[in-house]
């Protein structure tokens, strides 16, 4: 393990200032909290649903901006946010046909980022020779993804592969997303880490939690707990602990994404697009073979699921998911004015998911040129 798990005394006064960088970082906690993602994955940026057939919007990954627009045809692309001429957001412009368009002086660009017409007087010059930056972009279950790294290297990574949810025989899903203002390594913490049942009392997801197995291999921490899932007064109701053993979980940080398993039956996914060092988009992914109808030993009809799940992301999830979000806020807050106070994390799984935060992003950090590297920093600055 990257560090010791024990406690440490937590009387040392905060110190002035703001939060470290991560060059600046002097431990594991303000290494993670100031660490990114690396860019070379798949990352969901919005729900399908959010955009439709001439739309554009801006998406933001690590304070890189672009406009994701969804042309004509309905195929969604991702072009580097700034009209080349005067810098204007292209997000800020409209869709034509399947060109984003900069509403100051009308220059409209392609898929590929190609200046691809100027409807004013040229003065006698050629059309400009320009080409933004792309990215490659795959919609699927439900949510579009961008591949915000090198676009060469996009067939290198996959997209978590979810059978569950394809063909015929599709579970049953939902979908929940937010903005928090938080460090993403605080929602992994959060969402792996089964310690804060406290927080969610009301609800009660899970209960009684004691650490069974840690394990990292590669870039994957696997995490057991034997505990007691989904006990509250409504989620109780629908779970047919007959069929389903709800007394175990598995979880695991398969970097840079989160799942977990109930005897699989009952699973989700956690993706996080970090936006930058305080805020991220957090997309959760939960799917469920089978519900029981309350008092009756038989099942919930498949055509009825959609429909009580659509209920259950308002009356259930969604205000389950934003006491998370509350509370990785308020660590946000806290973490602002006291990151010089000492560690006193006493869960070893956090210690692993951080250290294993830090080593892909040191990793990448590696692998980028020295330009690159000035980039990164003046985005920050």
């Amino acid at each position: 393990m990257s560090q010791s798990s024990q406690p440490q005394s937590t009387t040392a006064p905060p110190g002035p200032g703001r939060p470290p960088t991560f060059a600046e970082a002097k431990n594991r906690r303000q290494k993670v909290r100031a660490a990114g993602l690396d860019p070379n994955y798949w990352y969901p940026v919005l729900q399908s649903r959010e955009l439709g057939r001439g739309e554009v919007k801006e998406v933001v990954f690590w304070r890189r901006s672009y406009a994701l627009y969804r042309g004509d045809d309905g195929k969604v692309a991702a072009v580097e946010n700034r009209c080349a001429h005067r810098q204007l957001k292209l997000s800020v412009g409209h869709v034509k046909g399947c060109n984003v368009v900069c509403p100051y002086h009308g220059w409209e660009y392609d898929r590929e980022g190609h200046l691809a017409h100027v409807p004013h007087d040229l003065f006698g010059k050629k059309m400009p020779n320009i080409k933004l930056g792309h990215q490659p972009v795959v919609e699927r279950y439900g949510l579009v993804w961008v591949f915000f790294g090198d676009p060469a290297r996009a067939g290198e990574r996959a997209i978590p592969t979810i059978p569950e949810l394809e063909g015929a025989d599709a579970w049953g899903h939902v979908i929940a997303d937010f903005e928090w203002r938080a460090h993403h390594s605080m929602i992994i913490d959060n969402v792996s880490d089964f310690t804060h049942a406290y927080l969610h009392r009301k609800f009660r997801p899970f209960e009684d939690a004691t650490l069974k197995k840690l394990e990292t291999v590669g870039d994957r921490v696997y995490v057991s707990y034997d505990t007691k899932v989904g006990r509250g007064p409504i989620s109780g109701l629908f779970v047919d602990r007959d069929k389903v053993n709800t007394n175990a979980m598995d979880l695991c940080y398969e970097y840079p994404y989160q799942w977990s398993n109930t005897d699989d039956k009952i699973k989700h996914y956690c993706f996080v697009l970090p936006i930058d060092e305080q805020t991220t988009r957090a997309f959760f992914l939960f799917y469920f073979k089978a519900f029981k109808v309350p008092g009756l030993p038989i099942g919930l009809p498949r055509w009825a699921m959609d429909p009580l799940l659509r209920i259950a992301k308002h009356t259930l999830v969604g205000p389950l998911l934003q006491e998370d979000g509350d509370a990785v806020e308020a660590e946000q807050e806290g973490y602002n004015e006291h990151w010089q106070a000492p560690i006193a994390e006493l869960n070893p799984a956090v210690h692993e998911f951080q250290a294993l935060t830090i080593r892909k992003w040191e990793e990448y950090l590696a692998s980028v040129s020295e330009r690159e590297l000035v980039k990164l920093e003046a985005r920050r600055a």
